[in-house]
Parts: structure tokens; sequence; C-alpha cells
């Protein structure tokens, strides 16, 4: 049972993080830096804490009496992440929409499922799972089997996306609302931005393995007082304030210059737009985003913070972005073989889960 608990936590969270984009295309006369920020100062600085509120008590005493260095790395790593989700716009914008994003998600699941576990065979620390045990183990290797299905389904989806893109003659859109024109293809500089992006977006796992010894303080203290009822659902939520911090600063610094650049400033006070919708939206979005982490966190503790959860979580962000696209009917006016690329991709994906949600019930 805690193994299907875990994969339908990491499934809304999935589905939270393939859906959060959804309310922004309600905002209405505001530049993409504007409603990303707003959205952002929710996803990253209000939403975070409260939820530590809510559910550790005294998180922030936690975090103070936290080794400096700690802290340091899990901020440094959100940094990173944030730099990495900034030039996830980039690698699309030069290889297309379909391939960019293929490439970069399927590096950022590989990079954040296996240099966990690879650190940790030559720096071994008890519970970790490291690559030694899994490929030495039925369970370990039936979950790299699950990521070597997932991300052969990445490729497949992403060529069915560029059969896609040739087929309706039009631009694609970047993961900010932005149009990419045919022109701006540029594969060898589009390859060298999408692998950084790949690496630096897996920064986000590799800080919530800094930030474990928070966790580890907020799941003791709730052990304690809740003997024998097995692991803290929300141990994670103290790790997301700190993480989070180091998102909002790289988001933050990077829509202001968008919004110097582009003397879009006045956005947040324009009368001529629905302003109150507009924030109810942004916020909205920004909610949901962070909801995709609060679930992670539950699935996390119930699978652990090895491989298999960020498996699990980036196959239904891919699964979950993939379905809406035909609820919106993105795919309309393709070709019947395109439609089957597609399909065929997604059910790799689903397949991938199906054999690391096994993988972690043979563990």
């Amino acid at each position: 049972m805690g193994v299907i608990s875990g994969i339908i936590f990491h499934f809304i969270g999935g589905f939270a993080s393939g859906s959060f984009y959804i309310p922004y295309k309600k905002v209405k006369g505001w530049h993409w830096e504007s409603y990303w920020i707003v959205g952002g100062f929710f996803s990253w600085l209000i939403v975070p804490p409260l939820a530590a509120w809510l559910t550790i008590p005294h998180f922030g005493e936690i975090i103070s009496k936290t080794d400096p260095s700690v802290i340091a790395y899990t901020f440094l790593f959100g940094l990173l992440w944030g730099i990495g989700g900034l030039t996830y716009g980039l690698g699309v914008r030069w290889l297309g929409v379909s391939l960019g994003s293929s490439i970069i998600l399927g590096l950022c699941m590989v990079f954040g499922s296996l240099i966990p576990a690879l650190y940790y065979n030559f720096h071994p620390v008890a519970g970790k799972d490291t690559m030694s045990m899994m490929t030495g183990a039925n369970w370990g290797r039936t979950v790299l089997l699950g990521l070597v299905i997932c991300v052969i389904g990445i490729i497949i989806s992403g060529k069915a996306g560029m059969m896609k893109e040739k087929q309706v003659n039009t631009p694609g859109k970047d993961p900010h609302g932005v149009s990419v024109e045919g022109n701006d293809y540029n594969f060898g500089l589009g390859m060298v931005v999408a692998i950084v992006s790949g690496v630096l977006s897996a920064c986000f796992n590799f800080g919530l393995e800094a930030g474990q010894p928070l966790a580890h303080v907020a799941n003791e203290a709730w052990k304690a007082a809740n003997p024998g009822q097995g692991e803290f659902l929300y141990r994670n939520n103290v790790i997301y304030v700190v993480l989070l911090w180091g998102g909002l600063t790289t988001n933050f610094i990077w829509c202001m210059v968008l919004n110097a650049r582009n003397k879009t400033f006045g956005d947040y006070t324009n009368s001529k737009t629905p302003l109150v919708a507009n924030y109810i939206f942004a916020a909205l979005a920004g909610t949901t985003w962070f909801l995709q982490f609060f679930f992670y966190g539950m699935g996390e503790s119930r699978l652990g913070n090895g491989p298999s959860s960020w498996i699990l979580h980036m196959s239904f962000i891919i699964l979950v972005a993939n379905l809406w696209g035909l609820v919106l009917k993105e795919w309309k006016g393709v070709g019947r073989k395109t439609v089957i690329t597609n399909v065929a991709g997604i059910a790799l994906i689903i397949l991938s889960v199906l054999v690391v949600g096994y993988g972690n019930s043979l563990k």
C-alpha cells in the first residue's frame, strides 16, 4: 500500500505540474515576465512557508539551527535549478518545441535520478540508494529499466511533435508562451543550451538531497510525537522553503531585467487590464505549480528520495502535459501516423510508470 499511495501522490504532483500553466492563459494584457514573477512569488515565497507552517511546527527554528553549509548548498542548487528553467526557453527556441523539450526533459530525468545514486556510491549515507545497490538487485534493475523505457517514450513523443510542427506549419511556443519562429533553429547552439538546461534543471533533486538534514529533523520530531506511524508525509516542506529561495532569486532578477528592457513595469498597475483577475489567475498558477512538490514530498516519504521518485515525478509531468495537449486539441489537423506516434510515446511513458512502481514493490 505504501508503494501504491506513493505513486498516487506522485501522479497528483505530476498533474499539478503539467496543468499549472493553464491559469496563465487567462491573464490578459500582461507580458510574460510580469505574470511569471507574480505567480512566482506565490510559487517560491508565499505558499512554501505557508505549507511548512501548516504541517511542521517550528519549521523556522529547524532552519535557523541547521548547519549553514546545508542551507547554502540547498539554496545554491535552487539557484542553479532556476537557471535551468530559464535556459529551457532558449533550448526550445533553437531546437524547436518538441525536440528541445524532449532532450531537456530526458536529460533532467536521467541526471536527476542517477547522479545522486552515483554520488552515494562513493560517499555512502545510511538509507540512501547507491548505483551499486540498484544494479546488484532485481528491484534496482527494474527501476533502471523503467527509466530507459521512459526516455524512449520521450524520444518518440519528441518525434511526434516534430512531425506535427511540419504538418500544421505554424510556429510553436516555448515554455514562456513566446512564439518560436523557424529561422531561430540552430542545432549546435541549441544542443549546448539544452544539455546545460537539462543538467541544471535536475539540480532541484540535488537540492532535495542537500537539504535532507532539514527533513531529517522534522521527520524525527514527528516520529517521536507519533510513534509507530511510519515516516512523516510532509517532512520535505521545510526543504522547499530554502530551496525555492534560490529559484526565486534567479527568476526575480531575470524578470526585473525583462521588465526594464521591455518597459513593462506598468503591467502591474495597468487599469486597462483586468488587474484583479490577472493577479488571481497568476496566484492560482503559482500555487498549483508549488503543489507538484508538495505532493512529490508525500510520494517521496513513501518511496524514498531515490531515483524512482524522480523518475515517477518526471514521467507524470510529461504524461499529463501530453494528455492536456490531446484534450486541448493541440494535435488537431495532423496525420494519422503522427497521432499514432504520439500515442505510442504516451503509452511507453505509462508503461515506464508501471515498471518503476513494480520495481519499488520488489524493494
